[in-house]
């Protein structure tokens, strides 16, 4: 029964996603810097390879936040925190289908708007693989941690944190990973590399 809910659900969201605007933006340059490079600044380099360090990184990476708008005026801070390439269920009776892998995504959406941020950020995520395949969000429980809501209501200057799960082939080799507002039909599509 569990498993009918949970596919039934992630066809919704799939239809959605499939449905959504295709003049999108793609931003894919950073907002802001994540930890990892902030370390790296803070490590004496040589004059050119401070000139290098100054550029800002042209492609967002895990740590990096993009800022992006919904269609209702939102305004969130996304960080894809971490990101795992063979993601464990969190129990023994949830497994991904066979020839499949699950891969996931932690993120951190900060609203900096000046209304509730009101979502179901799943539906706005998806990764795309080497081939050009492209994979939306399931619901799925993993060992790395509690997943991201599916309705989230965040009020302003509050964020909400939690992993998006996909269900791939084992070969793929996952390059991407975007995230928009308004469950996927915002025109700016947030896009990091993974690999």
């Amino acid at each position: 029964m569990r498993r009918t809910i949970i596919a039934a659900i992630a066809a919704a969201g799939l239809l959605l996603t499939a449905t959504a605007c295709t003049d999108d933006e793609i931003t894919t340059a950073p907002s802001k810097a994540g930890a990892a490079e902030e370390s790296k600044k803070a490590e004496p380099t040589e004059p050119a390879a401070e000139e290098e360090a100054e550029k800002p990184s042209k492609d967002a990476k895990v740590g990096d936040t993009i800022a992006l708008k919904g269609n209702e005026g939102e305004k969130v801070d996304a960080v894809l925190k971490k990101w795992v390439d063979d993601a464990k269920s969190a129990d023994e009776f949830f497994k991904p289908a066979d020839g499949k892998r699950w891969v996931a995504a932690q993120f951190e959406l900060t609203n900096t708007g000046e209304k509730p941020y009101v979502d179901s950020p799943s539906n706005g995520a998806q990764v795309a693989d080497a081939e050009g395949q492209r994979f939306g969000a399931t619901f799925a429980d993993i060992a790395d941690g509690p997943s991201m809501t599916s309705d989230a209501n965040v009020p302003q200057g509050e964020k909400v944190l939690g992993w998006i799960v996909f269900e791939v082939p084992k070969a793929s080799k996952v390059v991407t990973v975007q995230f928009a507002l308004s469950s996927g039909f915002a025109s700016q599509t947030g896009q990091w590399k993974v690999s």
